[in-house]
C-alpha cells in the first residue's frame, strides 16, 4: 500500500521542480510542509525520482496500469517549444514550461535533446578601451610570473569587492539565461531600483572575510565613501585577518573605485599590506574594467545571489542580510580553493587573448 497520499506526492514533485531539481531540498521542504520530525522518514530520493518520472510521462505521480505512457516530446510539442524560445529567448525554461503547460524537465529535454539549444550566462562588463588591453596584459604577466615563482601565492591572495543585493533579486546573474544554438554575445541592461544592501567581502583560498554591510545607524544602505571604506578596513578587516593565516606575503586586491583609491584609503591599505597591494596606484596596478579577473565578480556574487534568492525569496532587508551571511558560512573551503586556483588559469587565458576579455564575458557599451 502506498505510504504517501496523492497530495503529498504532488507536493514532493512540485518542491523538486521549484528548487532546482534537487531531491535533497525537496525532502527538506517536504519535512517542513508536513511537520515530520527528524526521527521519522520522508520520501526517499528514489521515490521522488519515480514520482517525477511518472508525472512527466503521464501527468500523474502514480504509474498508470495498462496502455502506453503519454509521449511528451512529440513533433507538435517540439515545434511549440521552438516557437516560444525564438519569441522569448531570455525567458527561463521554467517559465516557458508554465506558459506552455509542460513540465520543466520535459521542456529542458526538448531544448537539449531535440532542439540542441543551450543556456548562456550573461555577464555584464564595460567594453575595453584602447589602453586597457596593454594594462590587462601587463597585470596578468606580472601576477602570473609571481605565481609561477611561488605556487603558494594563490593561497596568499585576498580579492575584495562590493556588490548591491536588491530585495527584488536584481543582478542575479546565475538566473539570467539566453537560449540559443550559439552564444549570442548579447547585452542585458535593465537596472531595477528597490530596497537593497551594499555588501563587501574578501575571498581567499582559506576563508571569506565578510559580509560587511555599508549602512547607516538605521541600517539603510549608504554610498561607499573613502571615509566609510577606511572605517571598514580598520574596524572590520584588520581584526578579521588577525585570526587568519595572513602574513607579510599576503597580497590584497581591490578595484579602482574612488573610495578605494582615495589618499586615506590607500594609506590604510598600504599600512596593512606593505608592498603587497594590488590596486590602481598600488604596488601592482589593477587594470580597469576587469571583473573577469576578480574572484568576487566571476564567482562570489553570482553564486551568492543564486542561493540567496531561491524560493521562497527574502521579503525584508533583515532576511536578505541573514541569507547572505548564512550562504557565505556554508561555502566549503574546497570550493574556495578551486576558485582561487582558477585565477591562474584566467590570467593565462587573458595573456593568450592579448589582454582581451575572457570568452565567457559579454560586453556592455
Amino acid at each position: 500500500m502506498e505510504q504517501w497520499t496523492g497530495a503529498q506526492r504532488a507536493y514532493a514533485v512540485k518542491a523538486f521542480y521549484k528548487n532546482g531539481d534537487s531531491y535533497v531540498i525537496a525532502q527538506r521542504e517536504f519535512r517542513r510542509e508536513f511537520e515530520i520530525s527528524r526521527n521519522n522518514a520522508v520520501p526517499s530520493a528514489n521515490a521522488i525520482k519515480t514520482w517525477v518520472r511518472n508525472f512527466e510521462a503521464t501527468g500523474s505521480t502514480v504509474k498508470k496500469r495498462g496502455g502506453s505512457a503519454k509521449k511528451v516530446r512529440t513533433p507538435e510539442n517540439i515545434a511549440i517549444v521552438r516557437e516560444a524560445i525564438e519569441r522569448s529567448p531570455r525567458r527561463s525554461a521554467r517559465r516557458h514550461s508554465v506558459a506552455l503547460g509542460l513540465s520543466d524537465r520535459s521542456v529542458r529535454r526538448i531544448l537539449h535533446k531535440d532542439l540542441h539549444f543551450h543556456a548562456y550566462k550573461i555577464q555584464i562588463v564595460h567594453a575595453l578601451q584602447e589602453q586597457d588591453h596593454g594594462n590587462r596584459l601587463q597585470f596578468c604577466e606580472t601576477l602570473l610570473q609571481l605565481i609561477n615563482g611561488n605556487q603558494n601565492l594563490v593561497n596568499n591572495l585576498l580579492m575584495s569587492d562590493e556588490a548591491h543585493f536588491h530585495l527584488s533579486g536584481y543582478v542575479n546573474k546565475q538566473n539570467f539565461r539566453y537560449w540559443s544554438h550559439a552564444n549570442p554575445q548579447e547585452i542585458h541592461e535593465k537596472p531595477l531600483h528597490s530596497l537593497k544592501v551594499t555588501v563587501w567581502c574578501a575571498i581567499s583560498s582559506f576563508a571569506i572575510l565578510g559580509p560587511y554591510f555599508f549602512e547607516d545607524e538605521r541600517e539603510r544602505a549608504v554610498t561607499v565613501t573613502g571615509a566609510r571604506y577606511v572605517q571598514m578596513l580598520q574596524n572590520f578587516l584588520a581584526p578579521a585577518i588577525a585570526h587568519l593565516p595572513v602574513n607579510e606575503d599576503t597580497f590584497f586586491q581591490q578595484d579602482g573605485a574612488t573610495s578605494h583609491t582615495a589618499r586615506n584609503s590607500m594609506a590604510t591599505v598600504r599600512n596593512m599590506f606593505p608592498n603587497h597591494v594590488i590596486s590602481r596606484h598600488g604596488d601592482i596596478g589593477w587594470p580597469a574594467r576587469s571583473p573577469d579577473l576578480s574572484a568576487c565578480d566571476f564567482f562570489l556574487w553570482g553564486y551568492l545571489k543564486s542561493k540567496v534568492f531561491m524560493s521562497p525569496a527574502p521579503h525584508t532587508i533583515q532576511e536578505l542580510k541573514n541569507r547572505i551571511q548564512n550562504e557565505i558560512e556554508q561555502i566549503p573551503v574546497e570550493m574556495l580553493q578551486r576558485v582561487m586556483s582558477d585565477v591562474s588559469r584566467r590570467l593565462a587565458e587573458c595573456i593568450h587573448k592579448n589582454g582581451g576579455h575572457l570568452t565567457d564575458v559579454i560586453f556592455a557599451k
